[in-house]
């Protein structure tokens, strides 16, 4: 019998089991759901992994992110971490590398605590589970800067290791509930599934447009929609300076939406987009370059600067047939992974 496995002193009363386990490029910080694949006759359906092994995956990535941390070098948990996760964190540590060549100055090992296992049964290959964790990076005691960090790990293949793929921060209070059977075990919803007020597959795209134009309106009010939007609207025409946006999503392979049943009938989803930033100079204006960026840049900054961005969504979509309900943005991880000049 598989059940919620707490690691660590300390320990939340009151609260139902949640979704498994972050790390905004280097500071905090995929293969779809129905996207079963038969490797070696394995056609049995089986928990993606056992509690041990799960453990086991989430204190490897903690122990080669530290070392990558503190190290400022991205070869050290490169092995470690994939898809949106990956991308952010591999550009992360590679800037740093450069702009501090000496290490970390401000290093401070990373610590999971309370952490909660959410494991899926599923035949073949890809797997995944959740881990949901108590860093040590934010403030306990129910504040609103109070969090829990969202851990989504993949393994491709029998002769693979386990990857962090997602890695999201949410406030404690709004960290999900999720779906288990008598066994302890989580549902995972086909990427296509009809039963959610949108489908996992088309939340990439609708993200996009909803950021472009600000259709569908299917996303609530908050930091990562609204206020997002609001804010670029300001920001696109300052003195001597025009900024465009483009956002596109990023869905396939270790990118790919994925969707864990929730206990209301909705579902926790993970979902990928990429944005691209030009900003354009008018005549005599020089374009500012972040000591961050410059690492990553190529080509030369004359006219125009094109910074390119992972954002990684961690969402709450209802179930189909809930009147207004929208899909809620929970949390949000982008970070630079290129930029070029003109």
């Amino acid at each position: 019998m598989v059940k919620p496995i707490r690691v660590g002193a300390r320990r939340r009363r009151g609260r139902g089991p949640a979704a498994t386990g972050p790390v905004a490029a280097v500071a905090v910080l995929a293969l779809t759901a129905s996207g079963c694949v038969t490797v070696h006759g394995e056609r049995a359906v089986v928990p993606s992994a056992t509690e041990a092994e799960a453990a086991g995956a989430l204190k490897e990535f903690v122990t080669a992110f530290n070392a990558a941390d503190k190290a400022y070098d991205p070869g050290l948990d490169a092995g470690r971490v994939t898809g949106a996760l990956g991308a952010v964190n591999q550009a992360g540590m590679k800037s740093r590398s450069v702009t501090y060549p000496d290490g970390n100055p401000r290093h401070v090992p990373l610590e999971l605590t309370d952490v909660t296992y959410s494991i899926p049964k599923k035949a073949g290959w890809p797997r995944y589970f959740l881990a949901d964790a108590d860093p040590n990076r934010d403030q306990d005691g129910g504040g609103p800067r109070d969090e829990r960090w969202l851990l989504v790990f993949l393994r491709g293949g029998p002769t693979d290791v386990w990857k962090a793929g997602y890695l999201n921060a949410v406030p404690a209070a709004k960290a999900p509930k999720l779906k288990r059977d008598g066994e302890g075990h989580v549902s995972m919803l086909p990427a296509s599934t009809e039963k959610l007020a949108q489908r996992p597959d088309g939340l990439p795209k609708s993200y996009s447009s909803y950021m472009q134009s600000g259709t569908p309106p299917v996303f609530g009010d908050g930091p990562h929609s609204s206020q997002w939007r609001d804010s670029r609207r300001r920001t696109s025409n300052l003195p001597g300076i025009s900024t465009q946006w483009i956002d596109q999503p990023l869905d396939t392979g270790d990118f790919a939406p994925l969707a864990f049943a929730a206990q209301d009938g909705g579902a926790l989803v993970f979902f990928t987009i990429r944005t691209y930033e030009r900003q354009t100079a008018a005549g005599g204006v020089k374009l500012p370059v972040h000591p961050d960026v410059k690492p990553l840049l190529t080509g030369e900054v004359k006219t125009s600067l094109t910074k390119e961005r992972v954002s990684a969504q961690a969402v709450l979509v209802p179930a189909a047939g809930g009147g207004a309900a929208k899909t809620e943005i929970l949390s949000r991880l982008a970070g630079l992974t290129t930029a070029k000049g003109a």
